[in-house]
């Protein structure tokens, strides 16, 4: 089959032909109609998530397709499925994380595009369990994204529990932002953006924003915000938007960066939270899925196909792409 591989650490990805994957049987092997490219990968190709032993490998942790085979011992899918896999794919299970339902902390995590072979392939193999069937209402196209973008930031969104009346602000309105606006407003919350960037006021608009503004001081002047998810991968426009939170406010934590963090004496004295987020609940990756597929939430893609993902790569690499990649086999 042809995957994108990537050799070494920093290296280009190359189209090859490489062995179609076995089938265990608690596995099943999907057929790839789409495959999300995100930022993450990029992070993995730079070997910034402890994977500097992993390569060769094919990355990609949004993948989405139909199943064409299963192994022996599964019941719980059948061939025709159309399915997603997430960024888990299996731990331990025998660990006190593990034990507690908080897999995600398991050191024998076993993660798509690492561990195993992720989606930027022809095919790919999953343990079924680990797989989410994706609504017949949602294309290939729009399901893709929310396995890694609309999980995280819907996840982020539910695990800040936000109450009635409650409002929420949206840092960074990019591949996870636009996501995220559209999804607060879905779940009927009062919603600001916030952006400095004046090409995107009608967009956020437009994407469900009541209002938009320009920095924390704004956000005060609007009445401020309970909760702010923070998907930019900037701490200083993370930490300039919490001027604006409100007293007993959460600040979501979910863009990375490499810059220091500086936390100011007034988020102490407004008794703030910053809780750092990445893909909680299962649930949570069932309920990000309906909102699409009910027309709620549409992710805004860029296509390619698999032969072009070197320039696919190069255009997340260097924030190009509005606002999510795809690849489509």
């Amino acid at each position: 089959m042809k995957a994108a591989v990537c050799d070494n650490i920093n290296s280009e990805w190359q189209i090859k032909d490489i062995e179609k994957p076995t089938v265990g049987p608690n596995d099943v092997l999907i057929k790839i109609h789409a495959s999300g490219l995100c930022y993450t990968d990029v992070h993995l190709t730079q070997g910034d998530f402890g994977n500097k032993d992993k390569f060769p490998c094919v990355f990609g942790h949004e993948p989405v397709g139909e199943v064409v085979q299963v192994g022996q011992a599964v019941k719980c899918r059948k061939i025709g499925d159309r399915v997603g896999v997430a960024w888990i794919q299996d731990s331990c299970g025998r660990c006190q994380w593990c034990l507690r339902g908080k897999e995600f902390f398991c050191e024998g995590l076993v993660v798509t595009g690492i561990e195993r072979h992720g989606g930027h392939a022809e095919y790919m193999a999953a343990p079924a369990e680990s797989t989410m069937l994706i609504p017949e209402e949602l294309s290939f196209e729009q399901a893709a994204p929310i396995f890694c973008a609309g999980y995280t930031v819907y996840s982020g969104l539910r695990y800040a529990e936000p109450k009635p009346h409650e409002t929420i602000a949206v840092v960074g309105i990019g591949g996870l932002g636009h996501l995220a606006l559209q999804y607060t407003k879905a779940a009927g919350f009062r919603t600001i953006a916030v952006t400095h960037s004046p090409d995107k006021v009608n967009l956020a608009k437009d994407l469900g924003a009541d209002h938009v503004v320009k920095n924390g001081r704004e956000l005060l002047a609007c009445g401020g915000a309970d909760v702010i998810l923070s998907t930019t991968n900037s701490y200083k426009s993370m930490m300039r938007a919490a001027r604006g939170i409100r007293p007993d406010g959460r600040i979501v934590w979910m863009g990375l960066s490499n810059e220091p963090m500086t936390i100011t004496n007034e988020l102490f004295m407004k008794r703030a939270r910053i809780i750092a987020s990445t893909q909680n609940s299962r649930e949570h990756l069932y309920e990000a899925l309906d909102y699409a597929a009910k027309g709620s939430v549409k992710v805004i893609t860029e296509t390619f196909p698999l032969e072009e993902i070197a320039t696919a790569y190069k255009r997340v690499e260097s924030g190009q792409v509005r606002f999510r990649a795809v690849i489509k086999m």
